[in-house]
């Protein structure tokens, strides 16, 4: 069976093809299109799929899309109504865009890619969810989908057996740990979908000062890790900024715009951080308790903080622990074809089945022949070592790089390279004086 999974219209569109439960291709269509976290149908990912597997669109047998537009479009209405008359604007803005386009999914994979073949649709923490276990290397686990928000789910918890992806609990919308995560995303001065990494990156420079504030006005955690926010602190619902007035006096001050970051925004890092973690430790051991599963699968963008992911593992509540490393919504891609083919055409998974991520090479790779041509038809000087070895090659195959090796390595920094990123944390001493901009390298003595 050959499914073709697509996810599109918001950030990180992406293309998927799952041939008899095998991902053979996946990409990103900003790989081609040159457009960070471009959001467009990814028509370009989608032909390098089928291209990679040799055949046409109407070759598949099904066509998987990662959500239920109509879902969504029920909340985005909802969510209006029930903040109606504040939102207005906004209303005014999204209705249009919904209207000529992102309902009409269906017709827009036929035109883009020329195609009758059938379209299915899985909802969106469906796919996370399939995204998540499809791939992994377990007969049996618990599953955590954790996210902004989906249709209108936010968060959910499942179990996974053979090729069933049973659900167990949800939480849903306006409450989401994930838009609580890119509401400081925010608030510290990093744009939403982009940034989190960032906020994640300066929390360790930080004091968790502000967790119990959060956790005691923003955020009612209970003890098997579902929650509510108090709306009082945010302004999602009805406008484009996320955090309202309340959430900037209990941070000590207004959202961060152009200034330089401060100390107190390291501690609202932190603070958030902690409490992700918590959050998440909490309902791992809820769904080790529901599922008496041993395995534990997690996908969704919060799924993305490797940080808290790092707290999971060493925590040890589940003897094993799988991540789906396109956990964001560009995976949705991979989901929404894993959930048609669970669902349609898998065998029953009886016993552990091979890891089926590849190791994320699922997308184009191109030949030395290819890159010296590149290279030379743009005009700029090279080098070509045939003893060479890049720093992604050895990522690839699961090596850490030798520092003491002669490498012939180049380090670029932009103007905005944040400075708490370490871009070359491993040097030999002899090259301390090489450093960023930023600031002097931290060196390792190589032994």
């Amino acid at each position: 069976m050959r499914i073709l999974g697509l996810s599109a219209h918001y950030h990180d569109s992406a293309a998927a093809l799952l041939v008899d439960g095998r991902l053979v291709a996946a990409a990103q269509e900003e790989r081609f299109s040159r457009v960070k976290h471009d959001a467009a149908f990814p028509v370009q990912a989608a032909r390098y799929c089928l291209a990679e597997a040799g055949i046409e669109a109407d070759d598949l047998d099904a066509i998987a899309w990662y959500e239920k537009p109509f879902e969504k479009f029920d909340r985005l209405l909802t969510g209006f109504i029930e903040v109606s008359p504040r939102g207005f604007r906004r209303f005014v803005d999204a209705v249009p865009t919904w209207l000529t386009s992102r309902l009409w999914v269906r017709s827009e994979i036929e035109r883009e890619l020329d195609t009758s073949a059938p379209i299915r649709f899985a909802r969106h923490h469906e796919s996370h969810a399939a995204a998540a276990y499809g791939p992994s290397p377990f007969a049996e686990a618990a599953v955590l989908t954790i996210d902004g928000v989906g249709e209108w789910t936010t968060n959910g918890l499942w179990h996974a057996r053979s090729n069933e992806i049973e659900p167990l609990f949800e939480i849903r919308y306006p409450d989401s740990i994930g838009l609580l995560y890119s509401t400081i995303t925010a608030y510290c001065g990093f744009r939403v979908n982009d940034g989190e990494y960032k906020l994640m990156g300066l929390a360790p420079y930080g004091e968790p000062r502000y967790a119990d504030a959060i956790l005691d006005h923003v955020l009612d955690l209970t003890e098997d890790g579902s929650y509510r926010l108090d709306q009082e602190y945010f302004s999602y619902t009805w406008r484009d900024t996320m955090a309202s007035p309340a959430l900037w006096q209990l941070l000590g001050g207004e959202p961060r715009t152009d200034g330089p970051l401060t100390a107190r925004h390291a501690d609202v890092a932190r603070s958030i951080q902690a409490v992700v973690e918590e959050v998440l430790l909490r309902q791992a051991r809820f769904a080790r308790e529901q599922t008496g599963a041993r395995a534990l699968c997690l996908a969704g963008g919060v799924a993305l903080n490797c940080v808290a992911n790092g707290r999971l593992a060493r925590e040890g509540i589940f003897d094993d622990l799988w991540i789906q490393p396109a956990a964001g919504d560009a995976g949705g891609s991979v989901g929404a074809a894993y959930a048609v083919w669970l669902r349609e055409g898998a065998p029953a998974r009886d016993v552990a089945p091979a890891e089926g991520q590849s190791g994320s090479l699922l997308g184009p790779s191109f030949s030395d022949d290819e890159m010296r041509a590149a290279i030379e038809g743009s005009g700029l000087p090279f080098e070509d070592r045939a003893d060479g070895v890049t720093l992604r090659a050895l990522a690839a195959v699961d090596q850490r790089p030798d520092p003491s090796r002669p490498l012939f390595l180049f380090v670029h920094y932009f103007d905005a390279h944040s400075p708490w990123d370490s871009a070359a944390p491993d040097l030999v001493e002899d090259f301390t004086g090489l450093s960023s901009r930023s600031g002097p390298a931290r060196a390792r003595p190589s032994s």
